[in-house]
């Protein structure tokens, strides 16, 4: 639904209060989740789990300093494009429930939680003119390449930052269930229940609330090793003046040792991927009791890349 308004009611969540359907990138959009509040795509950086943001790179979003552009990668794009061939495929797979496009939602009592789910569920309707009762649940819908960071279908082992974002979802709307329709490498589908976590939701609460509070108060986090840190730095100059900027002998040194270890760690990551890609030979993946660890790409029938699968984390 693009259609931005907040005439054009959804159906009631417990605890959810309507902002509209707003289309992606649009003015409207950009409003609702500008300024101090976190949204549900939000909170993993918040608590430091996204593979995508830092809280270093959101906190600049937040307090209105320059940050990178967004850049449509492929994984984003196509995840765009099949979300409602997978939504219809779970649609499909649960006929006595309707999951409709949801919109955007913020809390009754806290107006600066917000959330836009993929779709959310309700009882289906005898007749076709019958409303729908109150939501029930929310659908989530994923893509992932190769799936090796998600668990067995049915479970609810799905990577940490998806985990995050359902809780906050849920504790938005005051739902009790997520549930998530996975499409791996276009041909495998897969579904998974998360279950609020109160104890999880308090915690992301205070976490986002203290955070929105050193916003405020023009707080900015340290720096850290993420990428997403290290582009939002670059983009805070507007210039260059021809001056030298005295730096600690301590950051120096950390400096030439961070430069030395990267050379050696590069050297032996070179040799190591040299004696797994001879091992493999004409195969395709090197595993280890039957943990896989790396994948083996083709062109030409050469070698055209050697990837390392992703490990899940055992302490999530």
């Amino acid at each position: 639904m693009s259609t931005e308004s907040t005439a054009r009611q959804a159906y009631p969540a417990p605890d959810g209060v309507l902002i509209g359907h707003l289309t992606p990138g649009s003015e409207a959009w950009d409003e609702a989740r500008a300024g101090l509040c976190i949204t549900a795509t939000e909170i993993a950086a918040v608590m430091g789990l996204s593979p995508w943001q830092s809280p270093f790179s959101l906190w600049h979003k937040k307090a209105g300093l320059p940050t990178p552009p967004f850049e449509m990668s492929s994984p984003i794009e196509w995840g765009t494009r099949l979300e409602e061939p997978v939504a219809d495929k779970w649609q499909d797979e649960h006929p006595g429930f309707l999951a409709a496009p949801a919109g955007t939602w913020h809390n009754r009592d806290r107006e600066w939680q917000r959330a836009t789910p993929d779709r959310l569920i309700y009882p289906q309707p005898a007749g076709e003119f019958e409303v729908p009762d109150q939501a029930i649940a929310l659908l989530e819908v994923k893509t992932s390449p190769f799936g090796d960071d998600w668990g067995p279908t049915g479970s609810d082992e799905i990577p940490v930052h998806y985990r995050c974002q359902i809780q906050w979802q849920l504790d938005t709307l005051g739902l009790k269930v997520c549930h998530v329709a996975l499409l791996v490498s276009g041909h495998d589908y897969r579904e998974y229940t998360v279950e609020y976590d109160e104890a999880d939701a308090k915690l992301l609460r205070k976490t986002a609330a203290e955070f929105l509070r050193t916003v405020d108060a023009g707080e900015r986090p340290p720096i850290d090793g993420a990428d997403a840190t290290y582009r939002t730095i670059r983009v805070q100059p507007d210039g260059m003046e021809d001056r030298d900027v005295e730096i600690s002998f301590g950051l120096v040194c950390r400096w030439d040792d961070a430069y030395q270890a990267l050379a050696k760690a590069s050297a032996d990551l070179t040799q190591v991927r040299g004696e797994v890609l001879d091992l493999i030979g004409n195969g395709k993946r090197a595993v280890c009791e039957e943990r896989r660890i790396a994948y083996r790409t083709v062109r030409d029938g050469k070698t055209y890349s050697l990837n390392p699968y992703k490990q899940k984390d055992t302490a999530a």
